[in-house]
């Protein structure tokens, strides 16, 4: 794999981070916090890491999450650890409509060229709908102290920790590729996963991601 192929440090730090917050482990989440901020993180790139989690794993995982980095936060401040703190997020745009940006966005992450009609949980359910498009794809994808690519690697990582989840992480491992990871990338994601997460974790992902490998395949015909 050659270097600009590979996951920097700070994405690599993503994946224990979000994995930990997902499953609940925080001990070893403490681990990965200090490596993360270690790797380059930036306090508030890891905060944004653990708010956008909760559309994926709920309130109570991402507050247990905030809360242990609150605790390391304090722990360092005492041994007089300075971290970079970094940027905030730039403020979005009063006229912006959330429903077409995040419908777009949406979009981008399916790899779909139009935007289709609604179907499925989306009419039986329309309400779901628009809170994905309006708040989770606009209110904080279009955020911008994270990047596309982060995010995916953050929602990747829990879902795989979770059970029950393979149809989401099916999509999502999708959308990591579709944001400009590549299969090596994705292939690096899942070592990682295997040595800072756990064996089953990864072979479970890794099964999921030999699908979504095997769907973008050109066919023979192409």
């Amino acid at each position: 794999m050659s270097v600009n192929q590979a996951l920097s440090k700070k994405q690599q730090s993503i994946i224990p981070i979000a994995a930990f917050t997902a499953n609940g482990d925080l001990d070893n989440l403490k681990i990965a916090l200090e490596e993360g901020l270690a790797a380059g993180l930036t306090v508030n790139e890891i905060k944004e890491i653990l708010v956008h989690l909760y559309a994926y794993t709920g309130f109570p995982r991402s507050l247990n999450g905030i809360h242990t980095f609150m605790t390391i936060m304090d722990e360092r401040q005492v041994q007089g650890i300075k971290d970079e703190v970094g940027p905030e997020a730039s403020p979005l745009p009063a006229d912006m409509n959330k429903d077409e940006y995040g419908a777009r966005v949406r979009a981008k992450l399916a790899g779909w060229e139009t935007i289709p009609a609604p179907g499925g949980y989306q009419l039986f359910a329309p309400i779901i709908d628009t809170f994905l498009k309006e708040h989770l794809f606009a209110d904080i994808f279009a955020r911008d102290i994270l990047d596309f690519q982060s995010r995916e690697l953050a929602t990747i990582s829990a879902l795989a920790s979770m059970a029950g989840t393979g149809g989401q992480l099916y999509f999502h491992l999708g959308a990591a590729m579709n944001t400009g990871l590549s299969e090596e990338q994705m292939k690096e994601f899942i070592a990682v996963l295997a040595s800072k997460v756990a064996g089953q974790v990864a072979e479970n992902a890794n099964e999921i991601l030999s699908k979504v490998l095997s769907s973008r395949a050109p066919s023979d015909a192409e």
